[in-house]
């Protein structure tokens, strides 16, 4: 039988239980069925909020599908507990379940769908169960400032929940709670995390592995998400074109990115050594698409290699490559496109950590 390791774990302030165990899709899809299961793209973990008998019911849950390893989990103490809130109802985990199914077939992005139902479930705990009819815009307002404010959740978890709410009483009751009475906070402007050039060559070259090696190069020669180089096909290469077409990325859209002679190179020796079907990064079925965690680890693996100490993330890598363009001289509306941004806003961002303007800056301490 399949086993997960449940852990003690802290989001912010707010505990929680971390489900862990090698990826499997199929115990994956068992994990996401729990109705308070969570993603946490940060952390790559599945969490369900804290409770006192949180234990007893992953294990009536689970029984007879998974065995559970609880070793390492520990109760908390008062000062360490969260608000006390009662289980969802039936009535109201049917009414989400419907909306589950529709967000699904409106084809929105699965990340979207756990964070939002898990901000309904825990939006209609707090307020105990209350039924559709009676929820009004105070509640909402109460919620914002006793659960969320308190609590002090991020900001973007805060503007999450508002919007998952907003939507569902939209297509649900067909009517609309206002969360506009609420003043959201100022999005954090964060600077997005770059390499060197140097620090990018020493993480492509580091594996000895071909297919490994020709992953994080093609991430950051095309400027891919992570989805996005998984969800590649064979047919996406056109190698005599010089053209990689990312398809259905964010947003619904296909985009053209271009290929360099070199990374061509790497991706026919690649295919030579692998021969895969379907996918360019088959997993280790054929037909099947490279796992998320099985990329992490290679990314995890080649830091370790190179002895770099930086929380670099995979992402760090398509931060890299906007930012090495833009240093090369490209201009702001070619990375725009290359990149899939809807708006020029979001690619400007690369201006403030372009060094190029930067370094000419020269300091009043250098004329003391």
């Amino acid at each position: 039988m399949k086993s997960i390791v449940l852990k003690n774990g802290f989001f912010g302030k707010v505990p929680v239980v971390k489900l862990e165990f090698p990826y499997d899709f199929e115990l994956k899809e068992t994990v996401k069925s729990f109705p308070e299961c969570q993603w946490d793209i940060q952390e790559k973990v599945w969490w369900v909020p804290y409770s006192d008998d949180i234990i007893e019911r992953l294990l009536s849950y689970f029984k007879g599908k998974v065995w559970l390893d609880y070793s390492r989990f520990r109760k908390l103490d008062k000062t360490e507990m969260p608000a006390q809130l009662p289980p969802i109802s039936e009535k109201l985990k049917k009414e989400i379940l419907e909306f589950e199914d529709w967000m699904r077939n409106k084809r929105y992005s699965e990340s979207t769908i756990n964070t939002y139902i898990g901000g309904l479930i825990l939006f209609f705990r707090f307020l105990e169960n209350k039924s559709l009819e009676e929820i009004k815009n105070e509640d909402l307002e109460k919620f914002h400032k006793e659960y969320i404010i308190a609590r002090q959740y991020s900001i973007s978890f805060q503007s999450q929940v508002i919007n998952a709410v907003k939507l569902f009483f939209s297509i649900r009751e067909n009517r609309k709670l206002d969360p506009e009475i609420i003043h959201r906070p100022r999005k954090e402007k964060l600077l997005p995390n770059v390499l060197s050039k140097e620090e990018v060559k020493r993480i492509l070259e580091v594996h000895k592995n071909v297919k490994h090696r020709t992953m994080l190069s093609l991430v950051y020669a095309c400027g891919l998400r992570r989805s996005e180089l998984l969800n590649l096909k064979i047919s996406d290469v056109d190698s005599k074109r010089g053209l990689l077409i990312v398809r259905q990325s964010k947003g619904k859209k296909d985009r053209v990115v271009p290929l360099s002679e070199k990374i061509v190179g790497l991706l026919r020796q690649y295919y030579k050594s692998e021969r895969p079907n379907i996918y360019l990064f088959e997993g280790g079925k054929s037909n099947t698409k490279y796992s998320e965690g099985s990329l992490q680890k290679i990314m995890k693996s080649a830091l370790r290699k190179t002895g770099i100490t930086k929380p670099v993330t995979l992402h760090w890598l398509r931060h890299s490559f906007a930012t090495h363009l833009l240093e090369n001289g490209t201009d702001l509306r070619y990375i725009q496109e290359i990149l899939g941004h809807n708006s020029s806003r979001t690619t400007e961002i690369y201006t403030h950590v372009s060094d190029n303007s930067i370094r000419r800056v020269k300091s009043p301490f250098d004329d003391l």
